[in-house]
């Protein structure tokens, strides 16, 4: 037995038990992947894979069984590596941060400045893209750490961590008729709106406010960025809606902002690793340098507390346990032990 039998067994679950994208991704040849699964199964004495000919389509029950101990086995031996390294050089090495747009562009620079004079040596790689992507860059190994607001919290693979609370902000044009009266989920109903892509940035949360008003909200233009939000309503295209973090006053000179928590609700950042992974020094100094809440100890008690990584899915979302939770919010500076606000 060997790690490149294991490693063929988990990329050709990976992609869809398709051998031949499956030896692109180990970098070998299709007869190669087919040949290590086929000697793990004669060592085992099982079929992992259920076959069609020479075809694979599923896994059996023994290799669903096995799955799990598999993709366990390749995380610490990449877990053992990184130690290693972590020894040899304790403050140098890659740290990448996958992140959604509004937190690469609004709540990040603070904490990547901090974190860069601190650890100079220290390559940082920051991907972008929607939540769901985030926690497949976590779930993959392309990302050491993940931030977002959604979907983070749907995988027991990863361990979701509690950051910051925001709301939304209604940003329209200087003299604008919403910035006079009350504003309610009604009066906002009457205007073409600019807000953020599905899946992105609490858009859930204003689907769900029109949705429980009974009404269906025009939507004129939407997007992944508030940068281009904020240029569309400059334009006149419609009045937005954007994370209130994406407003700043002193840049955005010519729009106006008004907070809709009281439409929306109040939506909480999140940060995730991957269940079982070896976090190196510096990943847990960025992470309080992101989150002063989330200090070393208290990450290492939320991850001890969730225990061992699991099989689990999307469809089969584990929450934080309650005692790690509390713990988190018992260090956190804000009043009450609550998670910290941004504005």
């Amino acid at each position: 037995m060997n790690f490149q039998q294991l490693r063929s067994v988990r990329e050709a679950v990976r992609c869809g038990f398709n051998l031949t994208e499956a030896a692109h991704a180990l970098h070998t040849s299709q007869p190669g992947v087919s040949r290590q699964i086929r000697e793990l199964e004669d060592e085992l004495g099982i079929a992992l894979f259920a076959r069609a000919g020479k075809r694979l389509t599923g896994l059996t029950a023994p290799g669903g069984h096995l799955l799990p101990i598999i993709e366990r086995v390749l995380m610490e031996s990449q877990n053992l590596r990184q130690a290693g390294k972590e020894f040899l050089a304790q403050e140098d090495g890659l740290l990448s941060i996958a992140a959604t747009h509004s937190q690469a562009r609004y709540a990040l620079p603070m904490a990547v400045q901090e974190f860069r004079s601190r650890f100079p040596n220290v390559q940082l790689h920051l991907r972008q893209g929607s939540p769901q992507q985030v926690a497949q860059m976590l779930l993959e190994g392309e990302a050491d750490v993940g931030i977002a607001t959604e979907a983070l919290g749907d995988y027991t693979q990863l361990v979701a961590l509690p950051c910051f609370r925001w709301t939304h902000s209604l940003i329209v044009p200087p003299g604008h008729a919403l910035l006079e009266g009350p504003l309610t989920i009604e009066r906002l109903a009457g205007y073409p709106l600019v807000t953020y892509d599905s899946g992105f940035t609490g858009r859930t949360r204003i689907d769900q406010a029109f949705a429980e008003a009974g009404l269906k909200p025009d939507l004129a233009i939407t997007a992944m960025d508030a940068d281009v939000i904020k240029t569309y309503v400059e334009l006149g295209v419609g009045v937005g809606i954007v994370a209130s973090i994406a407003f700043e006053a002193e840049r955005d000179l010519r729009l106006r902002a008004v907070d809709v928590g009281h439409l929306f609700g109040i939506n909480l950042t999140k940060l995730a690793v991957r269940r079982g992974a070896y976090l190196r020094s510096y990943v847990y100094a960025f992470i309080e340098a992101f989150s002063p809440t989330l200090t070393r100890p208290a990450v290492e008690d939320a991850l001890a507390a969730l225990g061992p990584l699991g099989n689990g899915t999307a469809d089969e979302g584990e929450a934080l346990p309650e005692s790690a939770l509390a713990q988190l919010l018992s260090r956190s500076p804000g009043a009450g032990g609550s998670i910290p606000a941004r504005h």
